[in-house]
């Protein structure tokens, strides 16, 4: 690690331990019932003591949210593709595409339950939805940012409308993409526990939804945020693969990505 990435990760580390330290001498020092808020110390037991079912819940839920994930992402490219061939189609199709920004997962999530049965496909197809729009808009933002000189350009030199996309509008689009791929990363893991809240599991080991409405129920808040924490790690493993996967790509030909 450099030095750069140190400088980087020093501040938020001091951060964190400030408030873990302020979080457990608050909570110990006004005596707050441990069902209420537990201390920092009491969330790392519980992770600690409950490891395995953990990790198994996480890679449940990572399972399902990797499926829709890839979904979106490769349907909402699609669509933009689609939406920006024709001003026409645009404003014909993209209002509808709002509806999947707009409607509650939670009110159709029984719907899923009934098309696709409890289980992995109804929590995917949860997931799914929720992190399909981001894909969608910042890729067709993208595909139409494309600098009307170079368009003409390709049309000048006689390019056909598949080697326009191909060549020109996609690479263009890419930052855009990556964008939209990083928001849809983490509504991904989102919608997976939402729609576990629902769709639950008909076999296997329980995902982290599960997790977190079990410990609810037997007041064992230590855990339920044992479990939040591996959910929020789920969202920035996800993140963060799309983060560097996007780097990688973009480093040696986009302004947006030089010097990471």
């Amino acid at each position: 690690m450099n030095r750069s990435a140190l400088r980087a990760a020093v501040p938020p580390l001091v951060a964190l331990v400030v408030l873990l330290t302020l979080w457990e001498g608050t909570v110990r020092l006004l005596e707050v019932p441990r069902w209420l808020v537990p201390p920092p110390s009491a969330i790392g037991a519980a992770g600690a003591q409950e490891a395995s079912s953990l990790l198994g819940a996480a890679v449940t839920t990572g399972r399902s949210a990797l499926v829709g994930f890839g979904l979106s992402a490769v349907l909402g490219v699609l669509v933009a593709v689609l939406l920006a061939s024709s001003r026409m189609v645009e404003r014909a199709l993209y209002p509808y595409t709002l509806f999947l920004q707009t409607v509650p997962i939670v009110a159709i999530a029984p719907l899923l339950v009934l098309w696709f049965g409890p289980g992995p496909r109804a929590v995917a197809v949860s997931s799914f939805i929720v992190s399909l729009f981001p894909v969608i808009a910042n890729t067709l933002t993208g595909l139409r940012s494309v600098e009307p000189s170079l368009r003409d350009m390709f049309r000048l030199y006689g390019a056909r409308r598949l080697a326009t996309l191909w060549k020109l509008e996609l690479p263009a689009a890419m930052p855009h993409l990556f964008t939209g791929l990083r928001i849809a990363s983490g509504l991904a893991v989102i919608g997976a526990i939402v729609g576990e809240f629902v769709a639950g599991f008909s076999e296997g080991t329980a995902g982290l939804g599960i997790l977190v409405l079990a410990a609810y129920r037997q007041l064992r808040t230590d855990l339920l945020f044992a479990a939040v924490l591996a959910a929020s790690g789920l969202g920035l493993v996800l993140f963060g693969v799309v983060s560097l996967t996007g780097a990688r790509l973009l480093r040696r030909w986009h302004p947006s990505a030089q010097g990471t």
